[in-house]
């Protein structure tokens, strides 16, 4: 029934619409804008290729903005430094504390702590040189991707380039200048998963102990039903404040990439 009433109104007011509006639009000489469409020739001229050139490295530097994030993670610090602190914060069985933004804007500020000599080698060979007009945009590239390189490659397990260069069936190469990116970039990223990993095992040991303590003394007093986690929490935590925790986990941190 509602339904119908919203239906016979609905109605109604499309037709007081259509009565209204014309009268109005005489009334009021209502004129629409003119829209034109111009197609150029497709000449070859000089101003033409200019701007396809200035267009192409719009598209290309809105590219490298869109895949950011990717680059952050993927080609610098930043992956083993944000697994290894979520990894304390389990092993501390915080749940959500530190939060999840403290982590990554921990991780994001340490990367750029680390990657600061990189970025500064790549800014005085390649970007001011190109922002000079002193090098072109290949010669550019090849100047700033040379120190990124070789960070990753000091980062590297030979192991892992070799699976990657296996898998991608190129010769075998003479020496570190003949490995492509392409096949450097995942094998420093699983290299950095391992280090991250092997780094939470060893962060984990002391907290698994005071878990499994807390626990036998639990399972001897019949206190059964009562969470170890909750007796073990404030333990960890005042263990991890006494020896300074934090302090020696960035320490350590930073230290593995020199």
């Amino acid at each position: 029934m509602i339904n119908r009433k919203a239906l016979i109104i609905f109605v109604l007011l499309i037709i007081l619409f259509i009565n209204i509006v014309p009268a109005s639009a005489q009334t009021q000489n209502f004129q629409l804008p003119d829209i034109s469409l111009n197609i150029n020739s497709g000449t070859a001229d000089d101003n033409n290729q200019g701007d396809l050139v200035l267009s192409l490295r719009i598209l290309l530097l809105l590219t490298v903005l869109s895949l950011a994030p990717a680059i952050l993670i993927m080609v610098t610090s930043f992956t083993r430094i944000v697994i290894v602190l979520s990894l304390i914060r389990n092993a501390l069985a915080t749940r959500t504390m530190p939060p999840n933004q403290i982590i990554i804007g921990l991780s994001i500020f340490l990367t750029v702590f680390i990657m600061f000599p990189v970025w500064q080698q790549i800014n005085t060979d390649a970007v001011q040189p190109y922002l000079a007009g002193e090098v072109n945009t290949e010669e550019a590239y090849s100047r700033g991707i040379l120190p990124l390189r070789n960070f990753m490659l000091k980062q590297t397990r030979e192991k892992d380039l070799s699976l990657f260069v296996e898998m991608s069936e190129m010769e075998r190469p003479r020496n570190r200048d003949d490995i492509p990116t392409y096949v450097l970039i995942p094998a420093f990223v699983i290299s950095e998963l391992k280090i991250a990993f092997q780094i939470g095992f060893i962060i984990y040991i002391p907290f698994l102990m005071i878990d499994m303590v807390v626990a036998s003394i639990l399972m001897s007093m019949g206190m059964l039903m009562l969470p170890p986690v909750m007796i073990s929490l404030p333990f960890k935590i005042l263990l991890f404040v006494l020896v300074d925790g934090w302090y020696l986990v960035i320490e350590s941190l930073i230290k593995t990439f020199n």
